[in-house]
């Protein structure tokens, strides 16, 4: 679920305030997305980590840069972690060109794995758009998120153990429809 955009507003002005709590809650509320969009695209835990910083820390150097009119302050700071991350992998990239040499294509194999990997990633997104919305939700915030289940609970107002029943049926009712074994 998405922080209302009235508290985003009111976060933003705290931290245009100079509120250093403000800061602190907007990075409770983000830092997994943050961190994880970062991971995703870096494959590089340490790298996530420093650009995750450097997302807050250049929020928290010019909070005007934001207009909340252009968007929510979740799309906002993603956008800022994904450029930072893609600017990274290129940078190494151009590293790697100038110390290995041009890049080698991959070869057919590594290409039809690369492609069967995107291909069942397709698979299992539709699958999880065809659960149940309490047990969609719980699985979107779990691994697309990257939150425990405990933070699962603590965003959507239920018990722990519901949060962990919960994710265990919706991995169970995956595995159904995607035709694996169940867990």
């Amino acid at each position: 679920m998405e922080a209302p955009v009235v508290d985003d507003r009111l976060l933003h002005q705290r931290v245009v305030g100079g509120d250093e709590t403000a800061l602190g809650e907007l990075y409770d509320r983000f830092a997994a997305l943050i961190f994880g969009l970062a991971v995703r695209v870096t494959r590089d835990r340490v790298v996530a980590e420093d650009i995750a910083q450097e997302v807050f820390v250049t929020f928290w150097e010019r909070p005007l840069a934001y207009d909340p009119e252009r968007g929510s302050l979740r799309a906002w700071l993603a956008t800022i972690a994904h450029r930072r991350a893609v600017d990274h992998v290129r940078s190494e990239e151009r590293r790697k060109v100038s110390v290995l040499g041009p890049r080698v294509y991959e070869r057919p194999d590594e290409l039809e794995d690369t492609v069967l990997a995107a291909d069942e990633a397709i698979r299992v997104r539709h699958a999880v758009t065809t659960l149940p919305g309490a047990l969609r939700e719980v699985i979107e915030l779990a691994y697309y998120r990257g939150r425990t289940y405990r933070q699962v609970a603590d965003e959507l107002g239920i018990p722990e153990g519901t949060a962990k029943s919960r994710i265990r049926l919706g991995l169970r009712k995956l595995a159904e429809s995607l035709g694996g074994e169940q867990p």
